[in-house]
């Protein structure tokens, strides 16, 4: 089939043309190539490409950042998703488009269900919240996966951010050992212990969507890979699979931060609708995590 991919660079949409191509004819186009903000852009791309998919893996994501910058954070995460919506609605092409953990407010003491209240306590949520209620009015041939915590090779992440943390940790004791310095204390890391969710690797999120495309799956469905943890032990894990046995993580509650977006306690995505579907599970995310470490040292 032919598909009309937006976002391609992206660290998601990077995954997804990776996955994609070997089978189907892919046409990517990012914010060089379209404004998916602009609906005459959005209806040109689609009658210029006549795809018979088209996935939108762009959006805006800085969670914090949505807090400040509401007015282009709606456009992107919710207008755009209309434009194309529209620009595909009376074509019937299939729209698979994607969206968060985040449109739930975390109260909840199992994982979340599809068809579960959806109420977002960020401005973040809200706006793929309303992106997913635009997509759900104008079309009824789409696909629309909410997934959680995403990490990549070709993009920003949390998993990288440890890294970093952790490598310039290392750097600062290392010269103060070669000055023979004595620290009180061991080099640390802060990460908060009280939101709990899935993290997820890019990659297999888009073999997934390949697996849903292929059996011509509709409707809303959760992906992630399978687990759960808070944030303190993924970055433990991220540690010691990569070797940083000198640095240590305090775990600590969201409070302390004050960041501008309150984040949900618990963002556990139910997946038995996937599994049900396809007759597939996610692999968990401890040997998802060996995998990035693994491709991201070959891709440096």
């Amino acid at each position: 089939m032919k598909i009309l991919l937006l976002g391609h660079k992206g660290m998601l949409g990077s995954d997804l043309f990776s996955r994609l191509s070997g089978d189907h004819e892919v046409v990517g186009m990012d914010k060089e190539e379209i404004d998916i903000v602009s609906a005459d852009a959005c209806r040109n791309a689609i009658d210029e490409t006549k795809p018979a998919i088209v996935i939108n893996a762009a959006a805006y994501t800085n969670v914090d950042g949505c807090e400040i910058a509401q007015e282009e954070c709606f456009a992107v995460n919710a207008e755009a998703v209309k434009n194309i919506a529209e620009a595909c609605r009376s074509k019937k092409i299939r729209i698979i488009h994607f969206s968060t953990d985040y449109v739930f407010d975390g109260t909840a003491n199992e994982p979340y269900k599809e068809d579960d209240q959806c109420n977002p306590i960020n401005v973040y949520g809200e706006s793929k919240l309303a992106g997913e209620r635009h997509l759900q009015s104008l079309s009824d041939n789409y696909l629309l996966i909410r997934t959680s915590w995403l990490y990549g090779v070709k993009g920003k992440n949390f998993v990288q951010a440890i890294l970093e943390k952790a490598k310039a940790k290392q750097f600062i004791n290392d010269t103060m050992a070669k000055a023979k310095a004595v620290a009180d204390n061991p080099s640390t890391l802060s990460v908060v212990d009280d939101q709990v969710g899935s993290p997820t690797y890019t990659k297999d999120l888009a073999a997934a969507v390949a697996l849903l495309i292929e059996k011509n799956i509709q409707g809303i469905f959760h992906v992630t890979n399978r687990g759960t943890c808070s944030w303190y032990q993924f970055a433990v894990k991220i540690l010691k699979e990569s070797g940083f046995d000198d640095i240590t993580v305090e775990p600590i509650k969201s409070s302390q931060l004050q960041r501008p977006a309150r984040r949900p306690a618990y963002s556990v995505l139910s997946m038995q609708r996937f599994i049900q579907i396809t007759g597939k599970t996610m692999q968990p995310w401890q040997l998802a995590l060996q995998d990035y470490l693994e491709n991201s040292k070959l891709h440096n």
